[in-house]
């Protein structure tokens, strides 16, 4: 029997059972005495556990063919605490041994496969974890959890020391308790709503970028229960999912091929997960700037602030026809402002200290998620929840892919991504670059540039270099030179071409003479101090000594400064601290 069965045989709430340790600051689960404790064994002690650092199969390995469970790394129990785990189930099977996997994972009986938004489920269940409160009963939720084998396209398992990517995934299924009502009624379950969320490798900030449903990409070909789905050019992003059999790993696959960003992972959560988990934090604010009366939605609001939650708050999400020019993109605004507000709600101390709505949003969160094998453990999600807690609100963004509508179209109805935009905000993300300014991390990366070149800084005029193309853009060499010779005044420079191999860091290489050139380049471009490379001179088309810069996959654009945090003036973003209006 689980904590839970334990408490209710005795008519007790499992919620009173959680005690605040004053030694950790966090609850505990602490059963009655006549429990059966004994025959119940306590958490993994850390000398049991894998050795120190591993965390999973790297993508791709094929050693292994399974994925190994991030719950069975070292630090996923509390060592010292006398708590006792919970029993696996009479009959229920072992899971295999760590490193090893038996069959193909099979995926367990839906419970909500229609998804309509990340909104609810996936990022609630991020923030549930946030307080630690709950870890040991995320125990007893590992039966709630749906998984689905998308094979190599996600991650074999989840890194606490690297930057990730997470594909939100909501769909317009409509099957499920309750939802009849909803979304189409023939649809298959296409990609409707989709979030890639970015959290940076030092924790300092995260980007949630919004993929409209209805931008043209082209989808590429995919795994599929029956073999290879063929792939389609010049199409809807939400044919990703379900179109012919497409599964997640299809709209996985889709992003990559469209951001160039590699993602790790995927999660889908249903209609549902917004209604239990606003009702279970007490329902959410929000705010319209005028009176609201969609009978498509069935959203009805006079203007102002409100407390909705369930229905309500469902149909707030959905609305589409009541917001700016009633299309998608003017819904993908309300629906940030919306995660923004119950963001606010999950990490506000009467959500976080109340041990029974902890456990409320747990259930319900758990309940609601399909997520792949590579994080398909409550224990893992655990992990994701800990690591997105130190993200600062203030420095999580929200913004949406730059789109302009289609040219092909005389009635416009789709976008295409924005070619003056949209590789800007790609490659941000794909280098781990904040939207939002980092003032301590800029202000340490400023200090290590200092550190490393002390002494003077050559006049523009003197600094000789060439530059190379080493995985930024094409024609970002010569975009680079054109800056560097008309508006730095770094006359002396040129443009050799693309270099050998592709680099994610762009980094300068001088010579321990050409030190006070390097300063006054390192200043012009804000170079940081990981990107300086002491090393040896080349010689340049006049003959003459020069240091080389070579433009990495970070590379920002010409004339924007490496160490800069600040995001394009012209990329709509907010932050998960902002309270605005529906308009």
């Amino acid at each position: 029997m689980d904590a839970q069965g334990r408490g209710r045989a005795d008519n007790i709430d499992p919620a009173d059972q959680w005690v605040l340790n004053p030694n950790t600051g966090e609850y505990e689960l602490r059963l009655t005495p006549s429990a059966p404790q004994s025959a119940v064994p306590g958490p993994r002690s850390r000398s049991a556990s894998r050795p120190a650092g591993s965390s999973g199969t790297p993508r791709g390995r094929t050693a292994a063919p399974g994925r190994t469970s991030p719950a069975d790394a070292p630090g996923r129990d509390a060592p010292g605490r006398d708590v006792p785990g919970p029993r696996r189930r009479r009959g229920a099977p072992e899971e295999p041994p760590p490193g090893r996997r038996g069959r193909r994972p099979v995926k367990k009986k839906a419970r909500g496969k229609k998804i309509l938004l990340w909104t609810g489920g996936v990022m609630a269940f991020v923030l549930v974890g946030t307080a630690g409160a709950a870890y040991l009963y995320l125990k007893h939720l590992e039966g709630n959890v749906t998984t689905e084998d998308v094979g190599n396209v996600a991650d074999d398992g989840f890194s606490k020391d690297e930057a990730f990517n997470i594909l939100i995934i909501g769909t317009d299924k409509r099957t499920g308790s309750g939802n009849e009502g909803y979304g189409d009624k023939g649809s298959v379950g296409h990609a409707d709503t989709n979030i890639l969320l970015h959290v940076s490798k030092d924790r300092t900030n995260a980007t949630a970028m919004s993929i409209p449903r209805d931008l043209i990409v082209d989808v590429p070909d995919c795994d599929g229960e029956n073999g290879v789905i063929p792939g389609t050019q010049n199409v809807r992003f939400n044919t990703s999912l379900g179109q012919s059999g497409r599964n997640p790993g299809c709209t996985m696959k889709t992003v990559e091929e469209l951001t160039g960003i590699d993602v790790n992972h995927f999660a889908m959560a249903d209609f549902n997960a917004v209604k239990t988990l606003t009702t279970a934090v007490g329902g959410v604010e929000v705010c319209l700037a005028k009176d609201v009366d969609d009978p498509d939605s069935h959203l009805k609001l006079s203007a102002g602030k409100h407390t909705i939650e369930g229905e309500t708050a469902l149909a707030f999400v959905r609305t589409r026809h009541s917001f700016g020019n009633q299309g998608d993109l003017d819904r993908i605004k309300v629906q940030q402002q919306f995660m923004s507000s119950l963001m606010r709600k999950m990490t506000s101390g009467d959500t976080l200290t109340s041990p029974t709505k902890l456990i409320k949003l747990a259930n319900a969160a758990t309940k609601a998620l399909t997520v792949d094998t590579g994080i398909g453990k409550a224990s893992t999600l655990k992990d994701v929840a800990l690591e997105l807690k130190k993200v600062p609100m203030k420095n999580i963004t929200f913004t949406t892919v730059p789109v302009v509508d289609n040219p092909a179209e005389k009635i416009k109805a789709t976008v295409v991504p924005d070619d003056s935009r949209a590789p800007q905000v790609f490659q941000m993300i794909k280098s781990d670059t904040s939207f939002t300014e980092v003032k301590a991390q800029e202000k340490k990366e400023k200090a290590a540039v200092a550190a490393r070149l002390k002494g003077t800084k050559s006049d523009a005029s003197e600094v000789r270099v060439r530059i190379l193309n080493g995985g930024a853009a094409a024609g970002s060499a010569q975009e680079e030179l054109t800056y560097l010779q008309t508006e730095a005044g770094v006359t002396k420079s040129e443009n050799a071409g693309n270099a050998g191999a592709s680099q994610a860091k762009t980094t300068l290489e001088y010579a321990p003479d050409q030190a006070d050139q390097a300063r006054r380049l390192a200043s012009i471009l804000g170079l940081t101090g990981s990107m300086m490379k002491p090393g040896k001179s080349v010689t340049n088309s006049q003959g003459l000594p020069t240091m080389t810069l070579t433009l990495g996959e970070d590379f920002k654009g010409p004339g924007v400064k490496m160490n800069s945090s600040a995001a394009p003036t012209n990329v709509d973003k907010t932050t998960a601290n902002e309270v605005k209006c529906a308009s």
